[in-house]
C-alpha cells in the first residue's frame, strides 16, 4: 500500500514542480500539455489503488471493532462466568496485544487515534506478551492434564461439553485462525514444538476455511509446520511441509535453504544410525517434567475424577455432627464428613458465609501477588511454573472478619492458632493450579516460615467458590479426590504424632478448566500444640508411605 501512496505523492510532486517551471508555457501549444493525460492517467490508477487499499484497510478494522463490542458485551452479561472459560481468556489476552499491534499497524502513524489508542494512559491495564505466553501454556496444560483434543478446544468444547453461543450459562466464541496461530507461535517461541505444532496445524484448517485478511499467510504457518517437525527431531516430514510451501509460495526466502539444511540433518542422522546400529530415532521431548511419570499419571488421573479411593477405607468413612472440641458446637454443630482414615482427611461444610467470603476478596485483591514458592536450597520465595495463581495474607487484627474465620478454624479444629501462619488468600488464574507438594518443611530444606514455631501440623483450605469443572485437590499418594464445594473446608494434619512429616498428605491443586477458583488457608504450627498434641514417643520414619494403583496411560489401558 505504500508503495502505492508513494507513488501519488511523487506524481503529486512531479505535477506541482511542471507547473511551477513552466506554467507560462504549457498552454501555447497543446503537444506540450498532451503528455500531462499520462500523468492524470496514472493520478486515477494511484488514486484508485490507494482507496481501494484504504476500504479494505478499514473493513478489516470494522471487523476487529465489531467483534471487540460483541465480545464486550458478553463479557459484562457475566464477567466470572466469561472469563472462567480459558478459551475467552486467552482471546481477550491476544486481543488487547498482537491484536492490537496489528490494529496500530494498520492506522496511519502520527494520527490522533494512535496517540489515543497506545499504552500510554495511567491506570488503564494492558496485558503483555508474558500473559499471551502464559495463557498459551495454560490451555496446553488443561488439553494435557484433561485429555482435550485441540481441534475440540479450539472450537469451544471443554471436557466433552460444547459451549454455544446461544446457551445462556456460558459465554464462548470460537477461536479463529488469528487466534490458533498466535497460541502456537507462543509455544514455538517457549520450545514447546510439540504443542505449537498442533495448534499450527488448527491455524492451517481454520486459515482455509476464513476467507478474509491476515497479518500472516498461509506460508508463515506452513515455515512453523516444517520447522517444529524438524525440532520435533522429524526431518523428513519437515521436508515434505517444505515442499507445500514453496508449491503456495514459490519465492519464499527461505524455504530452498530450509530443505538443504533438513537434507542435511537427514543424512547425518542415517549415518549416526549406521554406525551405532540404531533404530529409528523417536521424536524429541520438548517439556521437562519434574513430576515422576507414575505420580503424573496419578495426579491428571485423580484430577479428572478417574480413580476411586480403595474400598476398605471407602466403607468406612461417616458423617457426622461436630459438638465437641468448643462449648459453642453443643449448640451449633458443624457438619463433618470423613474423606480418609490414616491419614485423617476432613471435610467440615458451611464454615464460612457468602458475606465473609466476599469481604476477604475485597480485602485481598489490592494486595495480590504472583503466589511463590519455597526454594528448598536457600528458602527464599520464588515463583514456578508449576503454581500459578496470585496470592494475598491477612492477619486477624486489621479486619474482625478474618479474625471471626480464624477463631472459627480454632474451634473446629481444636487446635491452637498460637503460631498459626496469617491467612492466605488465594484465586488461580487461567488454567491456575499447584503441583504435588508438601505443606511441611522436610529434612534439610531450608523454609520461609522458619523454626522458631516448629513446622506446618495442620492445613485448613477454604473453598470460597464453586468451580464448574477442575480445580479439585488430589492426594496422589492416597487415590483421593476432594472437589471444591462452596463455602467448606477441608482439614487434615500434615505431621505424625512424633512429629516427623507424613508423606501420604502430598498433594495438589488441579488445572482449574472452567470457572473461577478461590480458596483460603490457615497453616497451623506445632508451637502451641504441646498440650493439646502432645509428640508420640514413638519414632516413625518419614518416608514410609502407603502404595495405591498407579492407573495406565488412557491409550494402553
Amino acid at each position: 500500500m505504500w508503495s502505492h501512496t508513494k507513488a501519488l505523492y511523487i506524481s503529486c510532486v512531479i505535477i506541482s514542480e511542471l507547473w511551477l517551471c513552466s506554467r507560462a508555457e504549457l498552454f501555447t501549444a497543446i503537444s506540450d500539455v498532451e503528455p500531462l493525460l499520462e500523468t492524470h492517467k496514472r493520478i486515477i490508477d494511484d488514486l484508485h489503488y490507494y482507496i481501494d487499499k484504504e476500504e479494505t484497510r478499514l473493513q478489516v478494522l470494522k471487523k476487529h471493532l465489531n467483534m471487540y463490542k460483541q465480545e464486550h458485551v458478553k463479557a459484562l452479561e457475566d464477567v466470572p462466568n466469561y472469563l472462567g472459560n480459558p478459551v475467552n481468556a486467552f482471546t481477550l489476552i491476544k486481543r488487547l496485544t498482537t491484536d492490537l499491534d496489528y490494529i496500530e499497524d494498520s492506522i496511519k502513524k502520527g494520527t490522533e487515534y494512535i496517540k489515543n489508542i497506545t499504552m500510554t494512559h495511567e491506570g488503564v491495564k494492558y496485558p503483555t506478551l508474558e500473559d499471551l505466553t502464559g495463557a498459551a501454556q495454560a490451555l496446553t496444560r488443561l488439553q494435557d492434564t484433561y485429555q482435550l483434543e485441540v481441534s475440540e478446544l479450539a472450537e469451544g468444547k471443554l471436557n466433552g461439553v460444547v459451549y454455544r453461543e446461544d446457551d445462556s450459562s456460558v459465554h464462548h466464541t470460537p477461536m479463529s485462525a488469528s487466534d490458533c496461530y498466535e497460541l502456537g507461535r507462543a509455544l514455538y517461541i517457549e520450545m514447546d514444538y510439540t504443542n505449537a505444532l498442533s495448534w499450527m496445524m488448527e491455524a492451517l484448517r481454520k486459515y482455509k476455511e476464513e476467507n478474509e485478511p491476515h497479518p500472516f499467510s498461509e506460508g508463515d504457518i506452513l515455515e512453523y509446520i516444517s520447522f517444529a517437525h524438524h525440532l520435533l527431531g522429524d526431518s523428513r516430514t519437515a521436508m515434505e511441509w517444505t515442499k507445500k510451501l514453496l508449491e503456495v509460495d514459490p519465492k519464499h526466502p527461505r524455504a530452498r535453504g530450509n530443505i538443504s539444511h533438513y537434507q542435511k540433518a537427514i543424512d547425518e542422522s542415517l549415518k549416526k544410525r549406521r554406525e551405532t546400529g540404531e533404530e529409528e530415532e523417536k521424536p524429541k521431548r520438548t517439556k521437562v517434567d519434574v513430576l515422576s511419570e507414575n505420580e503424573r499419571l496419578s495426579y491428571e488421573a485423580l484430577c479428572r475424577g478417574e480413580m476411586k479411593i480403595p474400598p476398605e477405607i471407602a466403607m468406612r468413612l461417616k458423617c457426622r455432627y461436630l459438638t465437641e472440641n468448643h462449648p459453642f458446637l453443643k449448640i451449633a454443630p458443624i457438619k463433618m464428613e470423613q474423606m480418609y482414615i490414616k491419614p485423617d482427611i476432613i471435610i467440615f461444610h458451611e464454615v464460612i458465609y457468602d458475606d465473609e467470603i466476599e469481604h476477604i476478596k475485597e480485602l485481598s485483591k489490592p494486595r495480590f501477588r504472583r503466589a511463590t514458592v519455597h526454594d528448598p536450597t536457600t528458602g527464599n520465595r520464588v515463583p514456578a511454573q508449576y503454581r500459578i495463581s496470585k496470592s494475598a495474607w491477612l492477619l486477624d487484627e486489621e479486619s474482625p472478619i478474618v479474625a471471626r474465620v480464624s477463631r472459627r478454624v480454632r474451634d473446629f479444629t481444636g487446635l491452637s492458632l498460637e503460631s498459626a501462619e496469617e491467612l492466605q488468600v488465594v484465586n488461580y488464574g487461567i488454567g491456575g493450579h499447584y503441583e504435588p507438594h508438601y505443606d511441611f518443611g522436610r529434612k534439610g530444606e531450608q523454609t520461609s516460615f522458619g523454626e522458631s514455631n516448629g513446622n506446618r501440623i495442620a492445613t485448613v483450605l477454604f473453598y470460597m467458590s464453586e468451580v464448574a469443572q477442575g480445580g479439585a485437590t488430589v492426594f496422589t499418594e492416597l487415590g483421593l479426590s476432594l472437589f471444591p464445594v462452596h463455602r467448606a473446608a477441608a482439614f487434615w494434619l500434615n505431621l505424625h504424632p512424633s512429629g516427623e512429616g507424613d508423606l501420604a498428605t502430598r498433594h495438589a491443586a488441579c488445572p482449574v478448566l472452567q470457572g473461577s477458583k478461590w480458596v483460603s488457608n490457615k497453616w497451623i504450627h506445632q508451637v502451641g500444640q504441646e498440650l493439646i498434641k502432645p509428640c508420640d514417643l514413638e519414632y516413625q520414619e518419614e518416608g514410609i508411605i502407603r502404595q495405591i494403583p498407579k492407573p495406565m496411560p488412557k491409550s494402553l489401558s
